[in-house]
């Protein structure tokens, strides 16, 4: 809170189809990240079928999302923290980050812009608040010394490490092209007329900006009605348009 206080909160989550809602969901979470996937894992719990694609924004991008989109084989148009940057000049001027490197797969070495090699050292694990396995390399060049690019891309050390996660750059490099194509493009400029109108519906043309009950499964209850009420509402304005047609 603006001042200094903490007061419980939740995390909503919705999916949406034509501006109405297919799925719901309530998170004691403060980010995005980790809510993807109790979110849908929902449909399952329920018998509903899954979707045949996921349509998000960045705050949803991360290498255990993917992961779980590719093990369902469901095709993922979502954004990654930095997928909007590193189409910047600025981003493809910094020769530093990994990302700007080229990966020699066959050598599991990553070279950089002047030729030098990143050779493997060791690698790291972490688990996720929802148990994903995610390994980390670590990389490491000791021929810096008097390369003229030592200062921008070392940072004046005697030796480059970079860490990555080998499956994460490639999961990014799969999502970068297909929302380069012309479908993806579309799909995801779909999204911003998709979910956004229904969280303003909701929110300010509603007034529903607050929950009153106490509890996550109350509060679960109350957004279910919210979301209830939202799609019968869509629903009949929807008929009401069609009958003006006829």
């Amino acid at each position: 809170m603006m001042n200094g206080k903490l007061k419980p909160g939740y995390n909503v989550q919705i999916g949406t189809e034509n501006q109405f809602i297919t799925n719901f969901s309530l998170h004691q979470r403060a980010g995005d990240l980790g809510c993807l996937i109790p979110h849908l894992d929902l449909l399952e719990q329920y018998n509903r079928p899954k979707p045949k694609a996921v349509i998000a924004d960045s705050g949803y991008g991360s290498e255990e999302n993917y992961a779980y989109c590719e093990e369902r084989e469901i095709e993922a148009y979502i954004k990654y923290n930095t997928f909007d940057k590193e189409q910047t000049k600025a981003w493809k001027a910094q020769i530093g980050r990994v990302e700007n490197m080229e990966y020699d797969e066959e050598l599991d070495e990553w070279i950089c812009v002047n030729g030098k090699r990143l050779t493997f050292q060791y690698e790291s694990q972490r688990k996720s608040d929802n148990g994903y396995d995610s390994v980390k390399r670590t990389y490491r060049c000791t021929d810096c010394m008097n390369c003229p690019f030592q200062t921008t891309c070392a940072k004046d050390k005697d030796t480059k490490i970079v860490q990555v996660s080998v499956r994460n750059h490639q999961q990014r490099k799969e999502v970068r092209e297909r929302l380069a194509t012309e479908e993806g493009s579309k799909r995801y400029r779909q999204r911003k007329i998709d979910v956004e109108p229904v969280f303003g519906q909701i929110k300010h043309n509603r007034a529903f900006k607050r929950f009153g009950l106490r509890g996550l499964s109350k509060n679960t209850t109350d957004w279910g009605l919210i979301c209830a009420a939202h799609n019968l509402l869509k629903w009949a304005a929807n008929k009401e348009s069609e009958q003006k047609l006829v």
